[in-house]
Formats: structure tokens, C-alpha cells, sequence
């Protein structure tokens, strides 16, 4: 059974899709820069530069347009607008032309949104390692709606018209991915959950708040830098500083067991600071317990939407996919042991190859094994 299903047989029909996705595109920049710093990605309504703050007009915001015309640089004060912009928005146009032209009209809307969130998550995760879980948990109750509305979207290599069944497939999906997932986590926290940090003498060690908008604050101990996002996946995380002197705000409080939270800090004496509220955090200490992840609480959210999409066949397609893919760009970019590699574009990239023809190698392969 082909899986191709054009709307309309001209190609004239796949411009308003690639205009849409530009424009949805355009937004998506919106979403990926603002959506990690906790701003509204409504307020201000108007784009605005981030070094000179001045908002965009109307010709300044065309997508990919603009960004041509002005040379990659601000109309206003020159600042250079990193690639990343125009990128997003032809990415998205190209996935939403493929989308069009490969399904039917009454599940491509739904794929519409499921590539938006892919393109907003993999460029957010890719620069702050983190998967904003609000996402994917529209994306996951879209995904369901979608399997009812199209019963053979979940399960591609078999195909279904009954909408229990696809919506059934979607459930299924939605559990192995997201507790699949999770059980790795679980036992990655086990096996790699913390880091410790000793030395033989007092070394010193503060917070170092954020140099742009787009950073994150700063552990920082004899030297040695860890992002803020790398130390609280979640919120039972807890850092642990053997201190020999805190400082809060200037004024020193003594030593001894100092443990920091993602909002708060408390001293050894049992009282406790909002971190919102100090103006600064430093002294010295002996060393530090550092909590960690092998894989953030996002992946598995974002492995539960897929499944809602793709049932469980494309759950593992995307996972083994994703593996590989992560495993390419490890060693094309040297990245080492120990060195943080955000695995949820990887999951998208797999969820993408089985939409767009990894069913039928999925196809292929249970009907070599006989299964």
C-alpha cells in the first residue's frame, strides 16, 4: 500500500505550504528563544532584537526574506542574527511541503504541529539541554487525537481503519515510550547519579550569574564551570558543598554542610535563603557532590509523544534510530566520554526517518523475520 497522498496533483498546491511553514517557522524562533528564559512568547507581541532591544517592523520580520535582505545583521544596530533563524524557518517549510504531499489532508494538520514541536524542541535542547516537558505533553494529546482521526498513523507498516484500534496504538505507544525511557533514566541516575568533587586543600568555589540572556547561571569551583541546567534536571536534585566558609550577600556565615537547591539554598544552621532574593553566594570549601544525569526527564516525555503518534513500532524505530544518529554525530564532532550530547534532536531525527519511509525498512524487516 503506497503512502503517498497528494492533495491536489499539481505542484502549484505545495506553495501555500511552504509559505505556512516559513511563517510558522518565523514563530518557532519566537518560541526557542524565549521559551528556555521563562518569558511569554506573546509579550511582547513584536519580535525585537535581543542586543539593541528595539522591536522589528513588518519588513524586517518577513520570513527568510528579511534575513537575506538584511545580510544577517539587525536593521537597527547592526548585531549579526545568528543563522539559526533563517535555518529554522526552512527547515520547518521543507517538513511541512513533505507532509503535505506524503499524507492525507485530514492527518496533516496534526503533522503539521507534531513538525513545529520537533523543530522548537531539537534547536531548544540542542542549545540548553533541556526539553520544556509543556510541549510535549500537548504534543502527546494532539498525537491521540490524531490516531482516531487517521487509525493508521500508529502503526504505518500495518495500517488499521478502525479508529479504536489507532487510538489504542497511540496508548501503547505513549506507555513504551515514555516508560522505556524512563527506566533508563532510573538506571542511569543509579549507576552515574553523582559527581564528586574533592581536593586536598580549600579551593573557592561561588554562583556566577548568567553573562547574556541566553546563559545559564554558574557553579563555579577552582575553576571549574558546571551550567546551572546541568546540575537540576529535576526538583529533588540537590547540591552539596563540604563548605569551610559561605558568604551570602557579603557577609559571611560560617561553615559546614551547605546544601543548594534550583530556588534555595540552606546553611548548616538550618536556615535557609531564596536564591532570587541573595545578591551573591561564594566562600571555600573541600570539595562538592554534584548531582547528574545519563538523560534528562525530557527524552522520555518526548519518546511518549512520538509513541502517541506512532504506536509502539515507531517508538523503537525512533529509538535505535536515534542511537545511531547520536552516535554518527559523537564521532564526526570528537565528542568524548563524559561530555554532554542532547539526545532529544536525535529522537526527533528517528521520528522523522520512520514518517518519512523507515516504516517500510520496519515493514521489511518483521516480514524477513517471519513475525
Amino acid at each position: 500500500m503506497a503512502l503517498i497522498y497528494p492533495p491536489f496533483e499539481h505542484w502549484i498546491w505545495l506553495i501555500p505550504a511552504v509559505m505556512i511553514g516559513a511563517c510558522i517557522g518565523s514563530f518557532l524562533n519566537v518560541v526557542i528563544y524565549r521559551l528556555p528564559l521563562g518569558m511569554s512568547v506573546n509579550k511582547p507581541s513584536r519580535s525585537f532584537c535581543p542586543i539593541c532591544k528595539n522591536q522589528l517592523s513588518l519588513w524586517q520580520n518577513l520570513p527568510i526574506v528579511s534575513w537575506l535582505c538584511l545580510r544577517g545583521k539587525c536593521g537597527h544596530c547592526g548585531a549579526p542574527i545568528p543563522f539559526r533563524y533563517i535555518a529554522v524557518e526552512i527547515v520547518t517549510a521543507a517538513l511541512f511541503v513533505l507532509v503535505w504531499w506524503l499524507f492525507p489532508p485530514q492527518v496533516a494538520i496534526f503533522l503539521w504541529v507534531l513538525m513545529a514541536l520537533f523543530v522548537a524542541i531539537t534547536w531548544i535542547d540542542a542549545e540548553h539541554l533541556i526539553i520544556p516537558t509543556n510541549l510535549t505533553w500537548a504534543g502527546s494529546v494532539i498525537g491521540l487525537i490524531a490516531c482516531a482521526v487517521w487509525p493508521s498513523l500508529s502503526s504505518l507498516a500495518g495500517f488499521t481503519e478502525e479508529w479504536w484500534k489507532g487510538l489504542l496504538q497511540g496508548g501503547i505507544g505513549w506507555i513504551a515510550g515514555f516508560f522505556g525511557l524512563w527506566a533508563v533514566v532510573e538506571l542511569g541516575k543509579k549507576a552515574f547519579g553523582k559527581k564528586a568533587m574533592e581536593f586536598d586543600k580549600e579551593v573557592e568555589w561561588s554562583l556566577r550569574e548568567p553573562v547574556g540572556d541566553e546563559d545559564p547561571m554558574l557553579f563555579v569551583m577552582n575553576g571549574d564551570e558546571v551550567p546551572w541546567w546541568d546540575i537540576f534536571s529535576r526538583k529533588t536534585d540537590r547540591l552539596i558543598v563540604d563548605a569551610t566558609e559561605v558568604i551570602v550577600d557579603g557577609e559571611e556565615t560560617g561553615g559546614g554542610k551547605l546544601i543548594i537547591r534550583d530556588t534555595g539554598i540552606e546553611l548548616a544552621d538550618g536556615r535557609t535563603f531564596e536564591l532570587e532574593k541573595m545578591k551573591s553566594l561564594s566562600g571555600r570549601a573541600r570539595g562538592a557532590i554534584i548531582p547528574r544525569e545519563a538523560m534528562g526527564m525530557g527524552d522520555p516525555h518526548l519518546l511518549g509523544m512520538i509513541g502517541a503518534f506512532f504506536g509502539w513500532s515507531g517508538v523503537f524505530f525512533a529509538l535505535f534510530s536515534a542511537s545511531l544518529f547520536a552516535i554518527l554525530a559523537a564521532l564526526i564532532g570528537r565528542i568524548g566520554f563524559g561530555k554532554q550530547l542532547p539526545f532529544g534532536p536525535f529522537l526527533a531525527m528517528g521520528a522523522v526517518a520512520w514518517m518519512f519511509g523507515g516504516w517500510r525498512i520496519w515493514q521489511w524487516y518483521v516480514g524477513l523475520i517471519g513475525f
